[in-house]
């Protein structure tokens, strides 16, 4: 479930969603807000911000990452215990020379975490992540489904 209610977050998501655990970002819709700042406030308070599909297959859930600007070793995937899988990074803020002059600053910079709880039959130990032009993707092989046992009795007359 997720921590807090859509109607804080302004995320269209359901309460109830066993599968919806989205780290609560209390700086959402706040890059509107940045225009009313000055200058000067605008570049630490700019927050980056992850955006992430998930679909699932027959033979696994598939994350994809949009993480431009990035290197590999910027991004950390974890599966937490109780099947929550972590994605999280940082993008650094541009390194700035003393005679620079900004005119706009529009990019972010930053952490980035979200959380996903991961459906019982997430086979958490297999879990693969690869990283190819800015595009993050995490598959979560699934378990194959049993299928119940039919035994046949034999009716005694």
């Amino acid at each position: 479930m997720s921590i807090i209610p859509s109607f804080f977050t302004g995320r269209r998501s359901n309460v109830f969603d066993p599968f919806s655990l989205d780290t609560w970002d209390p700086f959402q819709g706040l890059s509107s807000s940045l225009n009313n700042l000055p200058e000067s406030s605008r570049e630490t308070a700019a927050i980056a911000n992850a955006r992430i599909d998930w679909k699932e297959t027959p033979e696994a859930h598939v994350f994809k990452a949009d993480l431009p600007g990035l290197k590999k070793e910027e991004v950390k995937v974890e599966v937490e215990e109780g099947r929550v899988l972590q994605i999280s990074g940082e993008r650094s803020k541009e390194h700035e020379e003393k005679n620079d002059k900004w005119h706009r600053v529009e990019r972010s910079s930053g952490k980035f975490l979200r959380r996903f709880r991961l459906p019982e039959n997430a086979k958490t130990e297999e879990v693969k992540a690869s990283m190819e032009n800015g595009v993050l993707t995490v598959i979560v092989p699934k378990a194959e489904e049993k299928k119940p046992e039919v035994k046949s009795i034999d009716i005694g007359g």
